[in-house]
């Protein structure tokens, strides 16, 4: 079988020079901007020589199938609209309309919108609060366990592992409880799609796992995976993927996934191992989460800063941009990427960042009040009210300071004064403009 068969097969149909009376509009010329005018050779159509995404086999098929090879899971499907492509489509595959599921309340805020768009009764699992470092940490089975002992009927439990802080939970134990149980675990990765070439099996034991390759792998913005360990076939994966993918996915970025494989299981395996070893070397020598706080990814670089945005602003002030900050941690994403040379320079801007214990904040609040479903709370009439003014009101939207797009009040909660004192607290602008539903009458 060819590394890359996807690649392979565009390259060697655009070498036919053939007459192009299809979209796209640019027939294979070179696109405006000297930085894509090579992408529109490869940028074709659902055409026999190069396949259909969503109708299964041929070279898109092959190429899916040596990434699911790669994770160690039965099939997997190409998404061209991120993780969030992926776990909208896991979850409608997971869970029956108007079912009941297990919520990490930690998820991304597309699991909120799944949840709407799905009609699911949320039933939230806490994460224990780690003091020390500000963050918080794994999911308990024994605390999954419990709450599937209160609520038997429950039969889908969704968590993210990696969060955006780099803690990983038990997934094969987790797995376990909810396979005794006759459930489904899934998995939002989006953060940890190198950890398989890392030989961490972090994902294999849960049923369905999204993960987006551009956000820790050498593949551009938007391509994303998901995989099934055989619960679900590559035609349920298909069928749901379609219904919130394009009809018309992007033929070079499906191009860049099976590219993106090739060259982790060439050399960027072996990259990354060196990245592991400078990250391990850099928590030694600042302040970060380590693994005496959490069971963490080995790349994911947390510091630790009593002012995270002022230390964000020092580092960009010398050209170093970190993935993002609150008031006691700057997060950087290292990866096979980046040479000695870059960590180097790093290390030489983190030694004049404002780095140490961060500020003793409390955890997030107790969970909001629900008065509606995430349903009926998403699709209410709304209207926009700064976070000052929103006291008492019911949110609309996911309030999801982004990065990381974790809501601390979801669809449907009710907005408190403890909740706006929080967000408050970990920078959200009391002018910030938040969706609230409509009263009636």
């Amino acid at each position: 079988m060819e590394k890359t068969p996807l690649y392979t097969a565009l390259r060697d149909f655009a070498a036919q020079k053939p007459l192009r009376m299809h979209m796209p509009g640019h027939k294979g010329r070179p696109l405006p901007g000297p930085e894509l005018a090579g992408l529109a050779a490869i940028d074709f159509t659902e055409l026999p020589p190069t396949g259909d995404l969503f109708d299964g086999g041929g070279a898109i098929g092959a190429a899916e199938a040596l990434w699911a090879a790669a994770f160690h899971m039965d099939s997997c499907l190409f998404l061209t609209g991120g993780s969030t492509q992926g776990v909208l489509s896991a979850l409608t595959l997971a869970c029956p309309p108007g079912s009941a599921v297990l919520v990490d309340r930690g998820c991304h805020r597309s699991v909120f919108h799944a949840l709407a768009l799905l009609g699911l009764e949320p039933v939230y699992v806490p994460r224990p609060w780690l003091a020390r470092p500000g963050v918080t940490g794994p999911v308990s089975p024994g605390t999954v366990e419990r709450l599937l002992d209160a609520r038997p009927n429950v039969k889908v439990f969704c968590i993210t592992s990696p969060t955006y802080y780099g803690v990983l939970s038990d997934i094969p134990a987790l797995a376990a409880v909810m396979h005794r149980r006759g459930g489904v675990l899934v998995v939002d990765g989006a953060h940890g799609a190198h950890l398989p070439f890392l030989g961490m099996d972090h994902y294999s034991a849960a049923d369905l796992t999204v993960v987006s390759a551009h956000k820790t792998l050498p593949a551009p913005g938007q391509t994303a995976l998901l995989f099934s360990s055989g619960r679900f076939s590559h035609a349920d994966l298909r069928r749901a993927g379609s219904i919130y993918g394009s009809s018309s996915p992007s033929y070079p970025l499906m191009a860049a996934l099976d590219l993106c494989r090739a060259r982790m299981e060439e050399e960027g395996a072996a990259a990354y191992r060196e990245t592991v070893r400078a990250v391990a070397a850099l928590r030694r020598d600042f302040p970060a989460l380590t693994e005496e706080d959490a069971p963490l990814d080995p790349t994911r670089l947390t510091l630790l800063s009593p002012d995270g945005p002022e230390a964000q602003a020092e580092l960009e002030g010398r050209n170093v941009w970190p993935e993002m900050a609150d008031p006691g941690h700057v997060v950087l994403i290292p990866t096979c990427a980046d040479t000695a040379e870059d960590l180097s320079r790093l290390r030489r801007a983190l030694e004049k960042a404002r780095l140490g214990p961060c500020p003793a904040f409390p955890p997030p609040p107790e969970l909001p009040e629900r008065v509606l479903t995430p349903r009926q709370a998403l699709f209410a009439p709304g209207k926009d009210l700064p976070l000052d003014q929103a006291e008492g009101e019911t949110a609309a939207a996911p309030i999801a300071p982004y990065p990381p797009g974790v809501p601390v009040v979801a669809p449907g909660e009710r907005i408190g004064k403890k909740t706006i004192a929080y967000l408050k607290e970990i920078g959200y602008n009391g002018e910030s403009l938040c969706r609230v539903c409509a009263r009636r009458g």
